[in-house]
């Protein structure tokens, strides 16, 4: 039996890169949306964080409405809201909302991470963050006011959600550890494994959730792994854009806030010994290279992963390498005959 077409998503943190401003970092997202749109990738994630001077958007949601203004058919979604701070039955409706206003096109990703540091989580949260201690309850919350079938007891019971709509987004649960797998898998969720964040183990986590997974929310399991991936025309372009991305890991294991380095900050930087350990440590996160090179290893990762698609994640020192990235990605898997 022939192997069904890989499907390919983005994934946007909206990056502030070093000499540009968040207002560029935000027109870059609109861009990169619109040229996903055309070249036939599945869905569009916005990420949410807070007080990192390295990416710009704290609100997905409003930026799913902008996108969605400017785009045809690309499925719409957040990856993800970061649901300890929030009241579900907001989130369902501003969900909901975007479902309206985009029907069959909207996904709504969660997880539980603070998406900054826990000074400004509290901040975020007015002094009530729970480190995501309620987050299962949230999430079961979410999968039924997002299907308006509010249970008799419950705190919406007898409470009009808006807008009153005929379809539903799709739910996902976000994660870079077995909980989330195995929080998707008992409520009947998609699930997203962040290998950009954990590259050891993941495969173990998706394959626990296809063997666990109980029908819920979705009536059969659906895994995404999300990857990290700098593709270029030859491999010297891609080793030079993946110089900036070590030191912009280097900057967060050291606690510098700051925005992603540009190509002459790499550069010039000289790293110590121990920063090489730490840069090596990291690369497995990272695919990069030509096409050819990294569909290769992507296509290795959907095999172990048995994954139903890859969510692809660029931050690069050069809005227009980013670009280039998932152009090449798109032409290596010839997404547009897909599209």
């Amino acid at each position: 039996m022939p192997k069904p077409r890989l499907r390919l998503s983005v994934l946007d943190q909206s990056p502030v890169i070093a000499g540009h401003s968040a207002r560029d970092a935000l027109a870059a997202t609109v861009e990169l949306a619109q040229m996903a749109d055309a070249l036939g990738y599945t869905r569009y994630w916005c990420a949410e964080h807070h007080g990192l001077r390295g990416v710009c958007n704290p609100a997905p949601e409003v930026m799913l409405a902008r996108i969605g203004s400017v785009t045809q058919r690309i499925r719409l979604g957040s990856g993800g809201v970061m649901l300890p701070y929030y009241s579900p039955f907001k989130v369902a409706e501003q969900f909901r909302m975007l479902e309206g206003l985009f029907p069959n096109r909207i996904d709504l990703g969660v997880g539980r991470a603070p998406g900054g540091d826990l000074r400004t989580a509290q901040a975020v949260a007015m002094g009530q963050y729970d480190r995501g201690a309620q987050f299962e309850d949230q999430v079961r919350d979410l999968s039924v006011l997002l299907r308006g079938e509010v249970p008799t007891g419950h705190l919406a019971e007898g409470v009009l959600l808006q807008p009153e709509i005929d379809t539903r987004p799709e739910l996902w649960v976000l994660g870079s550890s077995d909980y989330g797998g195995a929080l998707a898998a008992r409520l009947g969720l998609r699930f997203a494994f962040a290998h950009f964040i954990n590259a050891h183990g993941g495969h173990l986590v998706a394959q626990q959730y296809r063997d666990d997974f109980s029908p819920g929310y979705e009536a059969r399991p659906y895994s995404a792994a999300a990857i990290f991936v700098i593709c270029a025309d030859t491999d010297a372009e891609a080793a030079e854009l993946e110089r900036a991305v070590d030191l912009r890991r280097l900057q967060m294991a050291y606690g510098v806030n700051a925005p992603i380095p540009s190509l002459a900050q790499a550069t010039e930087f000289s790293p110590t010994e121990r920063d090489r350990l730490l840069i090596e440590r990291a690369r497995p996160r990272t695919l990069c290279g030509t096409p050819e090179r990294v569909a290769a290893r992507m296509e290795t990762l959907r095999e172990q992963f048995a994954a139903d698609e890859l969510v692809v994640l660029s931050v690069t020192a050069s809005y227009a390498a980013r670009l280039r990235t998932y152009e090449l990605l798109a032409q290596a898997f010839d997404l547009g005959a897909a599209a």
